[in-house]
Order: structure tokens, then sequence, then C-alpha cells
């Protein structure tokens, strides 16, 4: 049976200039989480924070939130807002900083968790908005957490990522505005927007895909094949920005309502065991999963409509030239040096890759043996 379908918050803006909506927003104490030194160079966090001060609001800056945000982060950042007392938060970055906010949201909410079980094992939240509201401002084009019910939070004991979705997490406004990743680096660009095209054909064959996700898939992954080649050749070209934020936000819509499958179930995984890039690792299994995913009958239809609409023979083949043409290894062999430590892990890593929450969904759903084996797939290529 289909669930109910959430595409957004309350209020979505995107488009050149959508910045400005901020000038409508009512709220006064304005928290701010950012993660390195980038949206202060960039100048990112001087125009974001200068509307909020003309709007007339007292605004706090939360600073440090790394690459693969730590439970301990999530709680410093909540416990600062409990001093200042926020009645809207922001996410201004990447995913990380936006799953970081959202996490911080939750606790400052809930000021009687403590520990990271204490959102992992919620089926249902408690009301999300009694002392504040979420807004996103997402600063590349991937992860689509602006429009998502999800978090990847890392434990701070092992470092390995846990991932949890509730609707009652969705952020309640999103502004996307291509303007904001107009310096971000090649690479950045190349690999956040393959974590988009990803979320976008694994969205496109989950087990839970409907006529609306699929349009929503659809529009993603073609506008993704054309414009980020272009995004990323010329940093400055804003029609493909644009069109790169607004197919990542899409495919966003798809998947937070019919989830993922395998190939974030492996890229997760392995990105808590060795902390590659999460897109770098998406674009590099993505390839080897469409081929496996295609032994399922309505995928493999899916995925030739889908190659055929991008004028291709075959979609795992189109997808490996876009690496290509991106700079993006073959084989995980070229990310993860450590072959003798990534051998002693297959199996630990296959029985994470199973219990993964987006492996339910898939089209094919292998046992440990199977994860294990497409583990050395992606690894040697062979």
């Amino acid at each position: 049976m289909m669930r109910p379908m959430k595409l957004a918050g309350s209020e979505l803006m995107f488009g050149e200039g959508s910045l400005e909506y901020i000038r409508n927003i009512p709220e006064r104490r304005i928290f701010i989480v950012i993660g390195g030194k980038s949206m202060e160079k960039n100048g990112v966090l001087d125009r974001v924070f200068n509307l909020f001060k003309e709007n007339g609001a007292d605004v706090c800056v939360f600073k440090g939130v790394e690459p693969d945000p730590s439970f301990r982060t999530v709680m410093k950042g909540a416990e600062k807002m409990k001093e200042f007392q926020p009645d809207l938060i922001v996410g201004l970055g990447g995913g990380s900083v936006m799953d970081a906010a959202k996490t911080m949201w939750a606790y400052y909410e809930n000021p009687e968790w403590t520990t990271l079980a204490d959102v992992l094992s919620k089926a249902k939240l408690p009301n999300m908005c009694e002392k504040a509201r979420y807004l996103c401002i997402p600063t590349t084009s991937g992860t689509a957490s602006e429009v998502s019910r999800s978090i990847v939070i890392t434990d701070d004991e092992k470092g390995l990522k846990h991932g949890y979705g509730n609707m009652a997490m969705m952020p309640n406004i999103a502004i996307c505005d291509p303007a904001v990743t107009l310096s971000l680096p090649a690479k950045t660009t190349a690999e956040t927007g393959m974590d988009a095209l990803t979320h976008a054909l694994e969205a496109l064959v989950s087990n839970r895909a409907n006529y609306l996700s699929d349009i929503l898939a659809s529009a993603a992954v073609k506008d993704i094949i054309h414009y980020l080649p272009l995004a990323c050749a010329d940093g400055s070209d804003m029609e493909a920005r644009e069109h790169m934020m607004n197919a990542s936000m899409t495919a966003g819509m798809a998947f937070t309502n019919v989830s993922l499958g395998i190939v974030h179930s492996l890229a997760q995984t392995l990105g808590g065991y060795f902390h590659a890039s999460h897109g770098l690792l998406d674009a590099i299994i993505l390839p080897y999963i469409i081929r496996y995913n295609s032994q399922r009958e309505y995928a493999n239809k899916k995925y030739k409509a889908m190659a055929a609409a991008c004028r291709s023979d075959d979609l795992a083949v189109l997808v490996e030239e876009l690496n290509a043409k991106l700079g993006i290894p073959k084989t995980l062999q070229e990310v993860i040096l450590d072959e003798t430590k990534y051998l002693e892990l297959v199996d630990e890593m296959a029985e994470a890759s199973k219990n993964d929450g987006c492996t339910k969904t898939n089209p094919v759903i292998p046992e440990v043996d199977g994860f294990a084996g497409l583990l050395k797939l992606c690894y040697y290529g062979k």
C-alpha cells in the first residue's frame, strides 16, 4: 500500500535570488549552523547573517560541523541552542551541516534526550516545532536534506554512521538559491551531483516507487546527466547551477517518500569505516548496482526507459561515461588503498549493509554473502 507523501515543509523557495525570502521570515532569534570556514570565505554567511539582521533579528552562529557530523557535535550545538533560545534554526551548508542542525533541533525540542539512541529509537517523534522552526539553505546540489525527513549522524564510540528518518523532521522552510553554489569546487560539485543522481535512480526503482515519485526522479536524472558536466566545467554557469540545485531538490522529494537502495546501504557503511566522500562512493558503486538490480524485471524496464530518454542504450554504461568525464575512479580500490584492511572488514561491512535501512526498498535484496560479493566486485571491478 502506498504511504502518505510529503514533498517539503510549509515553505519552499528555489531559483536565483530566492535567498531574499529571508526578509519575509517573522522569527527574531536566529541560530545559524555552519561547517568550516568556507561559508565565511565565500561571503555566503555574511549575506545570510545580514539579511536576518536587516530584518531586526538577533543572530547566533554555531561553527564547526565536521564532514561526518558526530553526536558530540550535535549535543554541543543543542546545548548552545538551549542557552540562546532560538525560534528559528538555520542549517547553512551541505548535507552534513543540514543533518547536524536538524538533529540539534530535535534535541533542543526534547531536552531530556542525552544519547544518540534517544532519536534513533523513536518510531514517532514529539512535536518538533514547539520551540523553533527549522530552515535549510543548501550550499551544494546533492544531499537534498532541505526536503528530506532523514539524518545521518556518526556515533562517538566506533565512528560508524547511523541513519534515521521521520516526517516530523522535515525542515519547515527550504531556500534553494543556486547563487550560493557558485564558488563550489569542481570536485565537490561532481561528487555531490553524483549523490543526487544516485538518489534519483534509487528512488526510481525503489520497491515503494509510485506515479509521482517516478515523475520527480525521472526529471532529476535527465537534468543531472545533462547539467552536471557543465557545472563542473564552468562553476560560474548559473543556468547549470540552477538546474543542478533544482534537480537535487526534486530527487530529494522522490527519495524521502519512497526511500533508496543498496548503493546507499553500501556507501553509508563504507563511509563509516573508511571516511571517504559519500558522493564519491555513490558514484563508484552506482553502475555495479544498476547491473545487479537489472535482474529484477521492473527495474530493468525502468533503467532501459531512462537510458533511452537520455539517448543511450545502457544506463550503467552511461553512468560510467559520466563518471569518467567527471574524473571519478572506476573502482573502490582507487579510493580505499588499504586492501588488507578492506578484505578483513568485508564480512563485517556486509552485515552492516544488510542491516541498513535503505536495503529493504532495493529491487533485489541480497543476503549477507551477497553483500560481501558486491563489496568485492565494487573494489576490484570484476
